[in-house]
């Protein structure tokens, strides 16, 4: 990405923030967070990746309910960011906690399993 690309997610980010969290409130969504933007270098699509904990519904669902609210946060967009065109937005679940908490439950069974073994092997008469 460029520094004006960069600096336009930046921008982008800030903007829909609260926005999202807001729309989280309003669909029972838990806690949700605008984790990254990625935008292309031509400015058209924003990436928005977001991440959810918590709530009545799931997150897949919480991003369907944001794509229906698409055109609203386009409209934020406009409002608070000064550019020739709004980006298309494209949404998309941010998992990155929900892999991060898997790898740690798998080198944790490692550890575990590794901490067996070498309790059995000092209970072993050579």
């Amino acid at each position: 990405m460029s520094i004006r690309t960069e600096k336009v997610a930046s921008v982008i980010k800030k903007a829909l923030a609260k926005p999202i969290a807001d729309l989280a409130y309003e669909a029972n969504a838990g806690l949700a967070t605008l984790t990254s933007v990625k935008i292309t270098n031509d400015l058209q699509i924003a990436k928005l990746y977001i991440s959810v904990f918590g709530g009545n519904i799931t997150p897949l669902e919480f991003i369907d309910f944001l794509e229906k609210k698409s055109g609203e946060l386009r409209s934020q967009i406009a409002s608070k960011v000064r550019l020739r065109f709004v980006p298309e937005i494209k949404l998309f679940l941010d998992d990155t906690l929900d892999q991060i908490d898997r790898i740690q439950t798998l080198l944790d069974s490692v550890d575990k399993k590794d901490n067996n073994n070498d309790s059995d092997d000092n209970n072993t008469i050579t």
